[in-house]
Formats: structure tokens, sequence, C-alpha cells
């Protein structure tokens, strides 16, 4: 299995020749990052996560192509589908929640968390799904919530956000413990910015045994290794 970041928090996984997309933003080349993908995963609303419409328009050109979401998510998503001509958005985008498993470009999928974490108390809150894939990789979305019932070993960690705070994110690294760790959610740091969180997080890394390095965008990392 390998991933490809294309920037911020959105993630291509492939095994084989069988390739999944996790999290479209706006922060993101979408085109290139749907190119040969069967399956798109989001994790929550915002518009970092999801460019709603190059999105819905890849579903209705491509008849094949499925998208899982958080269940209001999933219906705004039918609507708009269904207003760009797309006949079958019913059996093609699918509502999830936590704690349900299914499988997407013939990897194993599974449903984590609940909630997108507190901005500030005078801001709704949404929900945010995290998705465990291939029996290894974890991606939170927008939450540092712990998933239980898994074993994760390789962690995409969100590295900076409105809503986070260095000693959370260090906290979410060790906690989950996994053996490989990638940042991402990271498009709103200059380089400067970057090298600050990194040394952090290579820093605890380091002194949990464990690993933390950073995903060169457009370039696949091998996960299996």
């Amino acid at each position: 299995m390998e991933i490809t970041k294309f920037n911020h928090s959105c993630i291509r996984v492939q095994s084989g020749r069988r390739a999944l997309l996790i999290d479209p933003g706006t922060f993101s080349p979408v085109a290139e990052a749907l190119a040969g993908v069967e399956a798109i995963l989001v994790t929550h609303e915002h518009p970092d996560h999801l460019d709603s419409d190059p999105v819905v328009a890849a579903l209705a050109a491509n008849t094949q192509l499925v998208l899982y979401a958080p269940p209001s998510l999933a219906e705004s998503l039918r609507d708009a589908a269904e207003v760009a001509g797309m006949p079958d958005a019913e059996a093609r985008i699918h509502g999830v929640g936590p704690g349900t498993s299914f499988e997407a470009a013939g990897l194993e999928v599974s449903t984590h968390g609940g909630f997108h974490a507190l901005i500030h108390h005078a801001l709704p809150t949404v929900a945010n799904i995290g998705y465990f894939i291939g029996r290894r990789l974890y991606h939170p979305g927008d939450s540092y919530q712990v998933p239980e019932g898994i074993e994760v070993s390789t962690l995409l960690i969100p590295a900076h956000a409105p809503w986070a705070k260095i000693g959370e994110t260090i906290d979410f690294l060790s906690m989950v413990g996994a053996a490989q760790n990638f940042p991402i959610h990271d498009g709103l740091l200059n380089e400067r910015g970057l090298g600050l969180i990194d040394g952090h997080l290579e820093r605890v890394a380091g002194e949990h045994g464990i690993s933390y390095r950073r995903i060169p965008n457009g370039t696949p990392v091998d996960i299996e290794a």
C-alpha cells in the first residue's frame, strides 16, 4: 500500500492498481488527485476537506465513482449531484457514521470518531468521521479523538489548525502510538511553521521509539516498508 499527499489533508491511498482518495479540498489540486480513483472518502464538510463542485462533477462524469461522507453531508451532496444530472446519486453517495465498515477500491475501511474538534463554543460543531484503511492507515479528519478497537500502524496526524494547539498534537501522536506518523492539515503553514511543528513532533516521536517524517507533496510513499 502506498499513499500520496496532495497538499493539506488530501491523501490518495493505492493498493496495486486500485486507489481511493480522502478529503479532496480547496487547498489541493482536486482534478489531479482524483485521476484514476474508484472511491472518495470525506471526513467532514469544511471546504479545505471537500471542494464540492469538482467532486460532484467527477461523480456525474464517472458512473463507477462512489463517495462516503457523514450522513448530513452525503445528503446535501446527493441533492447537488442530482441537479448536476447524476441519476443514481442515492446508490453512489453513501452516508456513514462511526462504527461502520465497508469496502472501497478493494480496501477494507472502518469508521471512527464522530465529531469535529471544538474550534470555539460559539461556533457549531460538525460531524467528522475518521477512516481506518487496510487495517493499518488512519486518517482522523479534524479530530484528536483516539480511535478505539483498532491497532494503527500508520497515522496521518493533523499538524496545525485553528482548533489545535501543539500540546494536543503531541498528545495525539503519543496516545495513538503508531509506528509511522506523517503530518497532514498543514496548508496554512509557511516553511518556518512547518519546521517548528516538525521539530516538536520528531523529538517526541523519537522519545517514544516511533517515526515521524514529512511526506513530499505528489510523491508516493510505501507504508508497507
